[in-house]
């Protein structure tokens, strides 16, 4: 190649052309280095006639200034890349930044400095005498490496008594490759004793790894049937036939029960990919990825949505867990689903994708039952568990006491419990101590500057917080609008008003909340999962957080504190997402020998969504919503999309929706409402305006939003996203 066309990570310069030094070998793929005026751009080498560009006399192009020393990227991951692009409305350039998302990984070979005891005695000189500190640090430390922080979390001291200890020469620094490979998988490490059902299903999985074509699995199991341990066998098929194997969860939280499982089948922990890496792990990971197997590199990868973009060099499976949850739609950049990408990775990969779940989208189920989808089903528990009885109680006749929330069917449920030495979960899908802080005086209410939110109320940090923006302020001690003193009220509850109901009613409980302020990292999730087996814990109060993944055997009730929570607002969706909330926490209880028992609080138990989980009859509930979608042209049989405007000024932001409303495409296969404020009119200090498209499936959706949006000019202020498939309607 002499000249190279680029497609460089800036959607705003869009593909750049270079000519090719001689002797420089380059291939589509390749990542390089290339001037842009006084500075320099990370950028692709594509495929000749895949971006648009001039064609230019090949001497007035500047050459290109280094190859990085990083494998070329893979044709099926380009596609992948472009049809994301396509299909999401997205720029190429911010679909391709997804991939090369480990900076630091493109430097080459690095090193780090790395920690470990020394073996030596202390010098009296330098140390005087060894404190209790270090004590605990050299009983913690022994036989362990790794970087003062990391070594302070597993001794439990300060880094600055460990830095102590590296100046008295108690500690040595050990020079390392920060890309080190990582431990091997065994494939044959551990075979665990699978029931008939799941035997039946996992081979039909194998069998689709060992034919290195694409196969789709809708993998539909009830919850307890052992649907991880199903999926791990053809992950140890591809380990034996030296592929790579990527398993996508939607929670950090899940990644630690996650790796535990993995360790005892395999004899050693997969590799990591999320948002709590360290930058110097990210691109550890990253360059093991872009090696593979062959070269000693990444064998299987757990992560959340983002790992699917990853540089993998012989990919051979992909495992979506929990595919239903809404975590794996992006709701901001690349408006991507990585349930719905992870089926177009294995078709351009030519290799099987398994999405699993206890309680699968509609989506999925109609490709299943369309054929498109070969469903397996798991339809009972693993080692003759059984499904727990669901009972509702009904608030307007079984009213909890004033100013609480739990009835009293609930409150004997869990009295029973704690007699018996078992544990309830109480799910609540709503974070901190209550919704809406408000001045019994003038009844000023405390709503975030930045977004149409309440503040919410959180006593464990003692704060005000916007789950939107991230704004966090103190509680003030007087009304801000009237100036009363002790005049602020909690309304509504959250789980840590809960918590603190159920402290008042069982004194002895031993109480945990479970939410993602508590369980932010993997570290903390650890503790939890630990402290629940052991049985440390007598009460879990959690939001959805608790909803999926966990396996306590102890844990016997489930009390859902409003089961009608999920049914309010304009989610276009809430139906489906109430049940399978719903049905996925019931599926915590039960899961070991003893019987599971779940109470649904609800005021509207002659909902059909209610009424169908009472009655467990998961069948009916998807029929009568599918019909429901039929008559409303929604997915899967109609398309959904959203055009959201945006901007710091609530007038140019209206202007600019009335404009683009008045240039609206007048076609038969669409229908568009809107302009409207957006339910969340105030987001991030952004004034919001939305339409919402309802579309024929035959329609040529994303080209006629791409022509109908580029029809207007917009001023810099305003900001169009374009949102296909949402899931989101703030």
């Amino acid at each position: 190649m002499t000249r190279v066309r680029l497609l460089v990570l800036n959607a705003a310069l869009g593909p750049l052309d270079y000519s090719v030094p001689d002797g420089v070998e380059i291939r589509p793929g390749s990542v390089v280095i290339a001037p842009l005026g006084p500075r320099t751009v990370t950028g692709i080498v594509w495929d000749e006639g895949r971006l648009p560009g001039g064609d230019f006399d090949a001497s007035k192009l500047r050459p290109i200034r280094e190859v990085v020393d990083v494998p070329p990227l893979s044709a099926p991951l380009r596609r992948l890349i472009e049809w994301t692009a396509d299909y999401y409305c997205a720029a190429l350039a911010s679909v391709a930044r997804m991939v090369l998302s480990s900076g630091g990984a493109l430097g080459g070979p690095a090193t780090m400095t790395e920690y470990r005891l020394s073996g030596e005695e202390a010098e009296p000189k330098k140390t005087g005498r060894i404190t209790p500190q270090r004590k605990q640090a050299l009983a913690a430390l022994m036989g362990e490496q790794g970087t003062i922080r990391e070594l302070a979390e597993i001794s439990g001291v300060s880094d600055g008594v460990l830095r102590g200890m590296v100046g008295a020469g108690l500690i040595e620094p050990v020079t390392v490759a920060i890309d080190r490979p990582f431990p091997p998988a065994n494939a044959d490490y551990h075979q665990p004793a699978l029931s008939p059902d799941q035997l039946r299903v996992a081979r039909e999985l194998v069998g689709a790894v060992e034919e290195r074509k694409f196969a789709p699995f809708l993998l539909d199991g009830v919850t307890g049937s052992g649907k991880t341990e199903t999926y791990f066998e053809p992950v140890a098929e591809a380990i034996r036939m030296g592929r790579q194997v990527l398993v996508l969860l939607p929670e950090i939280a899940l990644t630690e029960n996650f790796l535990t499982r993995f360790e005892q089948r395999f004899g050693a922990a997969p590799v990591q990919w999320h948002s709590s890496l360290k930058s110097t792990e990210r691109r550890r990971a990253w360059r093991a990825i872009a090696q593979g197997p062959e070269g000693g590199g990444a064998q299987v990868i757990v992560g959340a949505r983002s790992a699917l973009f990853l540089p993998y060099a012989n990919l051979g499976l992909i495992v979506v867990d929990e595919a239903h949850e809404i975590s794996f739609k992006q709701d901001d950049g690349v408006r991507y689903n990585a349930r719905d990408v992870s089926v177009m990775r294995a078709r351009f990969e030519e290799i099987p994708v398994v999405l699993a779940s206890a309680t699968p989208a509609l989506e999925s189920l109609h490709m299943a039952n369309s054929g498109t989808y070969t469903k397996l089903v798991l339809p009972s528990r693993f080692g003759g568990a059984q499904l727990p009885e669901i009972k509702l109680v009904d608030l307007t006749l079984e009213k909890p006491a004033a100013g609480a929330w739990l009835s009293a069917p609930l409150i004997d449920g869990i009295k029973a419990r704690l007699a018996a030495g078992e544990q309830s979960l109480l799910f609540l899908n709503r974070r901190g101590y209550a919704p809406l802080t408000l001045c019994r005086n003038c009844g000023h209410r405390f709503q975030c500057p930045n977004c149409s939110a309440w503040l919410v109320e959180h006593r464990l940090s003692s704060r005000l917080a916007c789950h939107h923006c991230g704004l966090e302020t103190q509680p003030p001690e007087k009304c801000p609008d009237c100036g009363e003193a002790d005049c602020l009220v909690a309304c509504g509850p959250g789980v840590e008003r809960i918590a603190d109901e159920v402290k008042a009613l069982f004194p002895e409980a031993r109480i945990a909340v479970a939410t993602s302020d508590t369980l932010g990292s993997p570290e903390r999730a650890a503790e939890f999962i630990a402290q629940a087996e052991a049985k440390a814990i007598d009460v879990i109060v959690g939001t959805q957080l608790v909803t999926k993944g966990f396996h306590f055997p102890e844990l016997t009730l489930v009390g859902v504190v409003d089961a009608d929570l999920g049914l309010e607002g304009g989610d276009l969706r809430a139906a489906e997402r109430t049940y399978q909330q719903v049905a996925q926490v019931a599926g915590r209880a039960g899961r070991g020998a003893k019987p599971g028992e779940v109470l649904l609080q609800t005021r509207h138990p002659d909902a059909p969504v209610i009424a169908a989980l009472a009655d467990g009859d998961r069948d009916a509930f998807y029929a009568a919503e599918t019909d429901a979608r039929k008559d409303a042209g929604a997915p899967p049989f109609g398309r959904w999309a959203a055009i959201i405007l945006s901007s710091e000024d609530e007038r140019e932001a209206r202007a600019a929706a009335a404009r683009l409303g008045d240039n609206r495409p007048a076609q038969d296969d669409f229908y568009i409402l809107g302009p409207a404020p957006a339910p969340m009119a105030l987001l991030r200090g952004r004034y919001r305006y939305r339409f919402l498209v309802n579309a024929r499936r035959s329609a040529n959706l994303q080209s006629a939003l791409r022509h109908w949006v580029a029809s207007v000019n917009f001023p810099p202020g305003v900001r169009v996203g374009i949102d296909i498939d949402p899931y989101s309607f703030v």
